[in-house]
């Protein structure tokens, strides 16, 4: 990678030091051969993420958090490296933990590296049928839940996360947290104003089902959140970030408020999962209930949950918008009203059905 100038020189990256860089991978990644490319795969408010090549051409993921200002507990590097080291000998598909500095000396925070993996990271209909036939869309379907049950299967104490967290109260715990953010976001002024979502809290909070065991809970767990490998099964599941202990559903439910069925009109916009060939929410639950043998009696409650959440997470982020703290340039949030909207609806109805 060259400047425009054609002067050799690599563009300025945000947030990395290339030659303090250089060092600790020399004095701290086996094998490395100086000198070090990067490259930007993954920016934003989330954490910053870079494939690193070195001069044998083999290729590093390097994490940090984003530049700027940050909240206290936010983009915990530590944290995150410290789950990948304990979830892959575990048998959970992750990427290799690498290597882990705290000294932010070196390139301005913590950061941490892993294994660069092979596959596909598909994120819209179009390039799920770009990569895979309907046959194969299925059986991609299959691993990812697959993956999902081997990750609540963990013991948190054998793989030694015991105190990763809390274990008790999780859907409580979350209910408090994003009730206080919506409302937070509300009182600033600007968004949608949707009363729906205070009733459906009501609702939520009062009919809370018994947590079993607590297990693993990816936090963010969807198809794009992974790299699908060339045999079509899950190679690594990714970004980490909001991993805790607490209710397993709570993880199926998410996946299944992400999840666009063929032909939907989803108020959360167009996924993979929208191609033909993926199946429908109803036969993911199924597979799911299959692989990992749980009970799902109660899944209606946790995919009503998991769509409220995106709910109050999406008002959020229009209030930051109107408020002109966003910042992407010909990014339309104009459809996040009525999005919002939807969602409580959707939300209301699988909480009331029957």
């Amino acid at each position: 990678m060259t400047d425009p100038d054609g002067n050799g020189a690599e563009p300025v990256l945000p947030g990395i030091d290339r030659t303090r860089l250089s060092v600790w991978y020399g004095a701290n990644i086996p094998g490395t051969e100086l000198p070090l490319s990067f490259e930007l795969i993954a920016g934003g408010r989330s954490n910053l993420t870079y494939r690193v090549v070195d001069a044998a051409g083999h290729a590093t993921v390097l994490r940090r958090p984003p530049t700027g200002q940050l909240l206290p507990t936010a983009h915990d590097m530590a944290r995150e490296h410290r789950l990948i080291a304990a979830l892959g000998p575990a048998g959970v598909p992750v990427p290799p933990a690498l290597g882990l500095c705290t000294d932010e000396k070196v390139t301005g925070s913590p950061f941490y590296v892993m294994g660069f993996v092979d596959g596909f990271v598909v994120r819209t209909a179009e390039q799920a049928q770009a990569a895979w036939g309907l046959e194969t869309r299925r059986s991609v379907a299959r691993s990812l839940v697959e993956t999902l049950a081997r990750i609540h299967s963990v013991d948190p104490d054998a793989a030694g996360l015991g105190d990763l967290s809390r274990r008790e109260g999780y859907v409580a715990r979350q209910l408090k947290r994003w009730y206080a953010q919506y409302q937070a976001s509300r009182d600033e002024g600007g968004g949608p104003d949707i009363g729906l979502l205070d009733e459906i809290h009501l609702l939520l909070s009062t009919s809370i089902p018994e947590q079993g065991p607590a297990t693993v809970v990816h936090g963010d767990y969807r198809l794009d959140n992974t790299v699908v490998g060339r045999d079509h099964t899950i190679k690594a599941v990714l970004d980490w970030e909001l991993c805790t202990l607490g209710d397993p559903m709570a993880d199926l439910g998410a996946l299944l408020a992400y999840w666009n069925e063929p032909g939907e009109e989803s108020p959360l916009g167009q996924s993979a999962t929208g191609a033909e060939g993926f199946p429908l929410r109803a036969e993911v639950a199924d597979m799911y209930a299959d692989a990992s043998g749980r009970d799902l009696s109660q899944l209606d409650y946790y995919y009503a949950f998991a769509v409220w959440k995106v709910a109050c997470i999406l008002e959020g982020v229009y209030v930051r918008y109107v408020a002109g703290a966003m910042g992407e340039a010909g990014f339309d949030y104009s459809f996040y009203p009525a999005a919002i909207e939807g969602l409580a609806k959707r939300a209301h109805d699988a909480l009331t059905a029957g």
